[in-house]
């Protein structure tokens, strides 16, 4: 049997992280206990108060860190707690609790290793949501889609399921957010990913998204995060692109300078377009040599990455040795006769 931590970040959410915590499933078939962890990212309400009340463990943050950071504070507390799976959602009730059971299931069937709630799997499903933020969503997950060769609909829903081997993967970065770069993380690792359709509220009932309030500052943040996860996971391809596309500029300067030779029997007054093709084309070779040297470093990467995971492996290991034993003390034996 599982045991299952449902994991919420919540900044200044006392409106809703009552009746979100209220409506989440005492049990589900296939999971032992059910624990809820609430990540309070330095909240100035009562969201802190409240989340105790309503029985989930609290972690606080003394400052607003972003949602990235409150999504590890979140894991390194599921590891802590002995969590097989981890389910994660927002506290401003976008999400329905009665929706766990659907993303859980794939990971206790052994069909996929993280899970999550697609908003747009299903046309039928699509919530109502501004035009500019479904076309950002779209634009990311075709963005994403591409980076890893997979067909993904929905990369930005933080309604997912992870199970131990997808989490204690992680290995993320990004403070401001953490969506898209799970995906290129465990894609890159080769684990089974499955969407699921939901129907979520497009709108938020009580204040605003401290993510995409402000849609520009929201991609452009989130586009550097992808940029950077890919540049770290696939960096000759990444830097091979750049170089690449200065080297087409550089070609079009060179080849312009010798159409003016061949009609004019001369460089002049065109001679800039030869040092500009010059800068481009070396631009161009100095970025497919620093791709080379990335492809190098990433081995180290790749080997952090594993020595890492094993480490946390052995940490959950042991965080489920000492509550097994705390349970079975807890467990009252056989009476002395």
């Amino acid at each position: 049997m599982k045991q299952l931590i449902i994991q919420i970040p919540a900044l200044n959410e006392e409106k809703s992280i009552g009746r979100v915590l209220a409506a989440l499933p005492g049990e589900l078939p296939g999971v032992a206990s059910i624990r809820v962890v609430v990540v309070d990212d330095g909240s100035s309400d009562r969201t802190a108060e409240l989340a105790r009340e309503a029985g989930a463990i609290v972690v606080s943050h003394v400052k607003n860190r972003g949602v990235g950071a409150a999504f590890r504070t979140g894991l390194a507390k599921a590891t802590e707690l002995g969590a097989d799976i981890v389910v994660t959602m927002d506290a401003d009730g976008q999400f329905n609790p009665d929706d766990i059971p659907k993303l859980v299931a794939p990971i206790l069937e052994g069909r996929a290793e993280f899970v999550t709630a697609s908003r747009f799997l299903n046309p039928e499903l699509v919530p109502e949501m501004p035009w500019a933020k479904r076309w950002g969503n779209d634009f990311m997950a075709r963005w994403v889609s591409s980076i890893t060769h997979l067909n993904f609909k929905d990369v930005s829903c933080g309604f997912r399921a992870y199970s131990k081997n997808a989490y204690l993967r992680l290995n993320l970065l990004g403070d401001f957010t953490y969506t898209h770069e799970v995906f290129l993380t465990l894609a890159f690792a080769e684990m089974s990913i499955e969407e699921v359709p939901v129907v979520v509220r497009g709108v938020r009932e009580h204040g605003k998204s401290r993510v995409a309030s402000n849609l520009f500052h929201y991609g452009w943040r989130t586009a550097a995060i992808i940029l950077k996860t890919y540049r770290d996971y696939r960096p000759l391809k990444f830097f091979s692109k750049i170089a690449a596309a200065l080297g087409v500029v550089g070609l079009g300067f060179m080849l312009f300078l010798m159409s003016v030779k061949i009609r004019t029997g001369g460089f002049s007054p065109h001679k800039w377009s030869g040092f500009a093709g010059a800068a481009f084309l070396g631009a161009g070779m100095a970025m497919f040599l620093a791709g080379i040297m990335a492809e190098m470093l990433d081995r180290i990467r790749a080997s952090a990455d594993e020595t890492l995971y094993r480490v946390r492996c052995l940490e959950l290991e042991s965080h489920q040795q000492a509550r097994a034993k705390e349970q079975s003390a807890d467990t009252p034996g056989d009476s002395p006769q």
